[in-house]
This record gives structure tokens, C-alpha cells and sequence, in this order.
């Protein structure tokens, strides 16, 4: 869901410039004391009080499947996948985001989901390079004290294919 924006700049001239401005809508959640945001085109749903049925000999941070509706998707706890402990007992804001990345689907357990907000593209700067932080791919300041990590769906999905 792709947004472009036309914004007229009147510079000193009292000429109108017409600058195209593209954005992108993202949801943001938290988790671990952090706040995240993932493109809503990856976005499905978000469920809550769903049965997760554990799978042996899976890595620690997959909890698990459940079944939507018919469709078996994956559960991955999004704390232990970025390295944090886990939430040991689920709150009432605890949920699963499910995403459909190039047609597979996955769902993420988070802290809690916030908002959606229109982000400018121009705007998302890069994840510095010493990083270790795989499944990060920019950041974005909301406001003065918000800067928001953009999950990189993609790479989330490539490593759990592995």
C-alpha cells in the first residue's frame, strides 16, 4: 500500500515547486523494550488467544504452529529470535501479527501493537554498519524521543528456511 504525496515548496521566487513525496504505511508494535514497525503489506492479521502447538527439534525462538483457519503457519517469538528472553506469561496486549511474505505465511508473537503511521521513504535512514542486528533494515524517528527499527520481513523468512 504505496502512497505518493505531492508537497508544493514555495521557495524564493514565488515559484511553486511540486516534490514527490513516497510513503509507505507501517504498523508498530513492541517488544523487549523496543519499538518496531514492519510494512502493512506484509501484514495479514493480528490474533490474539490462540493455541500454539509446541514442534520438537525446532529452534528455541519457533514456539510453534497454529491453525488459521485451515492454513498451518509457523509462530515465532520475535524477543528470542532477536536474541531477549522471552515473555514467560503472555499479558492481555501480547498477540500474533501474522504476514504473508512472498506467499508464505508466518506469524510473529509480540509485546504489544501500537499504531500504523505513514512513514516518508526519504526519511528511513540505514542501520549503522557495525550493527549486529540481522533483521533490522532502517530506522525512523516518529517524533523526538521515538526512533522505530524496521523489521526486515524478508530476511526473517530466509532465515527461518534455513
Amino acid at each position: 500500500m504505496s502512497e505518493d504525496t505531492k508537497i508544493i515548496i514555495d521557495d524564493d521566487l514565488d515559484e511553486s515547486t511540486e516534490v514527490e513525496v513516497e510513503k509507505e504505511r507501517f504498523l508498530t508494535f513492541h517488544s523487549a523494550d523496543l519499538t518496531f514497525a514492519v510494512n502493512t503489506k506484509y501484514v495479514i492479521e493480528i490474533i490474539t488467544n490462540h493455541t500454539i502447538t509446541t514442534l520438537p527439534m525446532v529452534p528455541e525462538y519457533i514456539k510453534g504452529i497454529i491453525n488459521l483457519r485451515g492454513q498451518i503457519i509457523p509462530i515465532v517469538d520475535i524477543r528470542l529470535r532477536l536474541g531477549k528472553p522471552s515473555i514467560m506469561d503472555g499479558n492481555s496486549a501480547t498477540c500474533i501479527i501474522v504476514l504473508d511474505i512472498d506467499s508464505i505465511s508466518l506469524g510473529i508473537i509480540v509485546d504489544s501493537v501500537s499504531q500504523v503511521v505513514d512513514a516518508e521513504l526519504n526519511k528511513i535512514a540505514p542501520v549503522p554498519v557495525n550493527n549486529q542486528q540481522e533483521l533490522v533494515n532502517g530506522m525512523i524517528s516518529l517524533d523526538v524521543n521515538n526512533v522505530v527499527l524496521l523489521l526486515d520481513c524478508q530476511q526473517l523468512v530466509d532465515t527461518q528456511m534455513m
